[in-house]
Formats: structure tokens, sequence, C-alpha cells
């Protein structure tokens, strides 16, 4: 059976997708997840901290859209754990 991981930011600012505008996004729903995978970045004041996978598993969905406001244990993104 799995179960739903959801995955928290460390920090409050800013959450990124993607490492850069015309960069990739990092993961897309329905991608695997290995542990340590980064998802996204926060950033505040031009201070950017990686937003990592602590399970393994598949990307469910994220629950912020990119570029939108944080706040420190809030949910970006669920990860169906295998």
């Amino acid at each position: 059976m799995s179960v739903s991981h959801e995955v928290l930011s460390p920090l409050p600012g800013t959450f990124y997708r993607q490492s850069a505008p015309d960069a990739p996004p990092y993961k897309a729903a329905g991608d695997a997840v290995a542990i340590g995978d980064v998802l996204g970045l926060v950033e505040v004041m031009k201070q950017f901290s990686e937003v990592t996978a602590e399970v393994a598993g598949t990307l469910k969905s994220y629950a912020i859209e990119n570029g939108d406001p944080v706040d420190p244990g809030q949910v970006v993104a669920l990860i169906e754990a295998d």
C-alpha cells in the first residue's frame, strides 16, 4: 500500500520549481523521485535553499504554483511513497 508524503517548505520565501526561468522544472507530476532529489528552491533575499524529497516514490503533484510565496512548514508537493 502506498502512502502520500507531504514535502514542506523549510523557510519563508518564494518557491520555484526550476533553477532558472529558462531551465526545465526539477520534476513534474508522475516523475519518479528518489530520496534527496531536488523538487524546488525557496528564495529568501537572493539566497536559494533546495527543497528535497525525504522519501522515494512518485511525485503526485505540487501544492503551489511556481513563483508563489511560501511559509515555513507549508506543503509544496505530495509524493506517493513506495
